[in-house]
Order: structure tokens, then sequence, then C-alpha cells
């Protein structure tokens, strides 16, 4: 485990930190967001989502919301996809097996909101962890941490 960042933000430094990731992201890239309701997960994978596809010259999305109630919503580019999860409401391995969560890991990026069950239950060799913490109702605290097994 390499701790690779540390430091508070606000919505404008979470953008850039968000622009700054995709710039060196690659296929088969996964990254875990943990963190509080509200903390800013989902803000922070709609602007990693829109900057992969400004990398791409595609036009953004229109809308890119927490995937909540369908658990995963996915983003097409030109040679890959952005699958986008929230696992909140998951509370079992099956619920994920049935999801076909492993198949495609390797052929996409993947961001994974409330990534608790993966990391309690499963092993997945390399994986960036995301952690949010609030500060004030202003201000947030982010690590980021790159596991490789």
């Amino acid at each position: 485990m390499n701790t690779l960042s540390e430091f508070e933000y606000d919505l404008k430094g979470l953008d850039k930190y968000a622009k700054k990731i995709s710039k060196i992201i690659k296929i088969g890239d996964i990254f875990l967001l943990k963190g509080e309701l509200g903390v800013g997960k989902t803000t922070f994978a709609r602007s990693l989502i829109n900057f992969l596809f400004d990398k791409n010259k595609i036009i953004r999305p229109s809308n890119i919301k927490s995937p909540s109630f369908p658990i995963m919503i996915n983003y097409s580019l030109s040679s890959y996809e952005i699958n986008h999860y929230d696992l909140y409401r998951l509370s079992s391995q099956n619920e994920l097996d049935n999801l076909g969560f492993f198949e495609d890991l390797q052929k996409n990026i993947s961001i994974i909101e409330w990534p608790e069950i993966i990391l309690n239950n499963y092993s997945i060799s390399k994986y960036y962890l995301i952690e949010f913490k609030f500060i004030d109702k202003n201000k947030r605290f982010i690590k980021t941490k790159y596991f490789e097994k």
C-alpha cells in the first residue's frame, strides 16, 4: 500500500483532483470511493467521468447521477467503458456476483462508491482507495492510497 496524496479540498479542489487523475488513468483501473453520505464521492465520480469524456473528445453525458438505485451505470467511450457502481444497498457476496461485477474489471475503468462489501469479502489485486472525510460544511479531507497485491 502506498499513500499517494492527502489534502483538504473544497468542491473546486475536488474537481481539480479529478482532472489530474483523468490524465493518468488507464483501462483496468479501479477506484474505490469510501466516506460518509454527502461527503463528495458522487461529485468526484461525476467530475472524473466528465473529464474522461473530454480526454476522449466525446460530448459529456447530459446527466451523471449516483447509481444508488440501478447499482451500476455505465458510460461508453471509444475503446472502453466506465462502470460507476454504488454498492450501498448490497448486503451479500451473492448479490455482487449476480451483477457480473468481476467479469469486465480489466477491460474498463471502475468507479465504486460504498466499496465495503468488496474490501471485506474479496481480493482485488490492484486498486485505488480514495477516502473522503468531513472537516466542516465546505471543506473535506481526501486521502488516496494505491494497493497492489
